[in-house]
């Protein structure tokens, strides 16, 4: 995989993971809506982060592989996914907390099986579960798309991205 491609996966995965999270404190929580991000746009890095993770750790795993051993290694899959995405949710608490003096999710004080309220049992699981939909359906979908984009289309994706993340990075953190 170019490193053009990696970019355009994060800044997908990013999104997709604030959707998810305003999906969650919108329909499913009822909180009212908030930006769940710690920069300006429609974007959680540590989807991106978490998905470049898997995708570096995990895919080469199912690549190449027939349906049926990819449809057995599932479980396989599942775990790593939960143990990689809490493991990234943990240290990302840790080092929001050291930067920003908190980290912008909730805690998990009110789940019963918790760590210093900073990551939990459910939400690994929809994390597990979120990487085996990954992997297994949006990935592939996006490799097509890069693919369809071709190399030149994807540099210039990916050079944009960069350039926007670059801005808010320096909006949201040295500018304030």
């Amino acid at each position: 995989m170019r490193i053009s491609e990696y970019i355009v996966y994060f800044t997908l995965y990013s999104v997709i993971g604030w959707c998810y999270e305003v999906f969650l404190e919108v329909v499913v929580y009822r909180w009212g809506f908030s930006n769940r991000g710690i920069l300006f746009g429609p974007y959680t890095p540590v989807y991106g982060f978490g998905a470049l993770a898997f995708l570096i750790l995990v895919y080469p795993l199912l690549k190449d592989k027939g349906r049926r051993e990819r449809i057995r290694l599932i479980p396989l899959v599942f775990l790593l996914c939960m143990l990689i995405a809490t493991a990234i949710e943990l240290g990302t608490s840790y080092l929001l907390e050291y930067t920003m003096g908190s980290w912008p999710w909730q805690t998990y004080a009110d789940y019963a099986i918790n760590f210093q309220a900073r990551i939990a049992l459910s939400p690994s699981i929809r994390f597990g579960l979120g990487g085996v939909l990954f992997l297994y359906v949006l990935q592939p979908a996006f490799e097509k798309l890069t693919r369809r984009l071709g190399p030149k289309r994807t540099d210039y994706l990916a050079v944009f991205f960069a350039a926007m993340f670059a801005v808010d990075f320096t909006v949201s953190f040295l500018l304030k």
